[in-house]
């Protein structure tokens, strides 16, 4: 049996988990980015935006996403709760690798909601600019190319 939901039944859920992501800490202390790409299994162009909280632990980061996701005769919408480790490396570059759980609402024929998986790995400038490629499991898109800008902490 497949689990459906209709998008109005995710309103109310997605009104929450937007209000707890913006609230995790002081707002001065998060960051926050916007991201642009392309993705495969669907093949889409995306675009979206991150936030990214201070430190939960050594070199640990708490980064929520939204990617909207276009084409493929496909719209999916991709909240992601992804946590990212980052590696110390010389300045102005750094890695980051990271996973996390996402909410795929998808909308084709008919709009329902699907569970997901992603796994990621990122480059990133001091300067805010990054790249990062994503494999997505169960739901997930199979493969994601982004680029984006995260702006100054």
């Amino acid at each position: 049996m497949r689990f459906r939901l209709r998008l109005a039944d995710l309103v109310p859920a997605a009104l929450v988990c937007t209000a707890v992501i913006l609230t995790a800490a002081p707002a001065a202390a998060q960051s926050y980015g916007v991201r642009v790409g392309a993705s495969a299994s669907p093949d889409q162009f995306v675009f979206g935006g991150h936030v990214e909280t201070p430190p939960l632990a050594d070199r640990l980061y708490f980064r929520p996403n939204v990617e909207i996701g276009i084409g493929d005769s496909v719209t999916l919408v991709a909240a992601n709760f992804e946590l990212v480790y980052k590696f110390e490396l010389p300045k102005p570059w750094g890695l980051y690798a990271g996973a996390g759980p996402a909410l795929n609402i998808i909308s084709d024929v008919d709009r329902h909601a699907e569970g997901g998986f992603n796994f990621l790995v990122g480059v990133e400038h001091e300067s805010g600019i990054f790249a990062e490629v994503k494999a997505g499991a169960i739901q997930s898109p199979g493969f994601k190319v982004t680029i984006g800008y995260t702006f100054h902490r």
